[in-house]
């Protein structure tokens, strides 16, 4: 899902059956944006950052034609498993000229290192006036758990790095991006989304963040005991349940005509 913040450490994996087992809520979350894009039978369109393909199917069974891209290869092999015609691609890198009716995206942009990068390959994709629908993690997305994960990082000499390779912008700053590059906001809104963890904490952190506590070697399991420590009394319920305090940003924009 796009190029990670570099390190000199190891970087993140994707497997789909862990994603699905760990983080099966994230397409299921989906459901409001895919309201926003409101896909049509005969549009073409491009699911930026497709993962498993569960949400780029649901775009082809309205009868879209449907491109779906990655960075990573298992999930595109998976994604083209459900008949996709998925692609090995960098979000930061698309290689794609006025093709789009549509760029959606869900749960994939906040990975992508060179925002500024993947509006510029959103714009091109598109054909004049084609609209870019996306959600993903906004100001504040699990704020907790990354300062949880940086105190891991301080404790155990780790690369800091690590604990937040992500892209969390406000509303007004990634709409200042999409204008910059060619785009008309229609709408964009920060939405809090406290979201249960199916396998509690660790296995979000084995979905999202196992570099992290990979690199603290043989001190690993002490790494993720110390994280749990420190979250349990903010997301972890009397019965013994964990919540992630995820905010996630959702917007549409329209591109501006070539010719205007």
């Amino acid at each position: 899902m796009g190029r990670l913040v570099p390190t000199e450490t190891t970087e993140q994996a994707w497997c789909p059956k862990v994603y699905q087992a760990n983080a099966g809520f994230v397409p299921t979350l989906g459901a409001g944006v895919m309201e926003w894009l409101s896909p049509r039978a005969g549009e073409r369109i491009l699911d930026l950052g497709c993962g498993d393909g569960t949400l780029t199917r649901d775009l082809m069974d309205v009868g879209a034609h449907v491109v779906g891209v990655d960075a990573s290869e298992s999930f595109v092999s998976s994604a083209a498993e459900r008949g996709i015609d998925a692609r090995v691609m960098d979000g930061c890198d698309l290689l794609f000229d006025t093709e789009f009716d549509a760029v959606f995206s869900n749960a994939a942009i906040h990975w992508m290192s060179d925002p500024p990068a993947v509006v510029s390959g959103v714009k091109r994709a598109l054909k004049p006036g084609g609209r870019f629908v996306a959600e993903f993690g906004g100001h504040g997305n699990v704020a907790a758990i990354v300062t949880a994960m940086q105190a891991v990082a301080a404790r155990f000499g780790v690369d800091p790095a690590l604990a937040h390779p992500w892209y969390f912008p406000t509303p007004d700053e990634y709409s200042d991006l999409l204008s910059q590059h060619g785009f008309v906001v229609e709408r964009i809104a920060l939405i809090p989304r406290p979201t249960p963890l199916p396998t509690g904490l660790r296995g979000w952190i084995q979905t999202f963040r196992e570099p992290l506590f990979a690199a603290a070697g043989r001190d690993r399991d002490e790494a993720l005991s110390f994280a749990e420590s420190l979250l349990e009394r903010s997301l972890r319920d009397r019965a013994g349940r964990w919540t992630a305090d995820y905010v996630r940003i959702r917007v549409e924009a329209h591109a501006v005509d070539h010719a205007t």
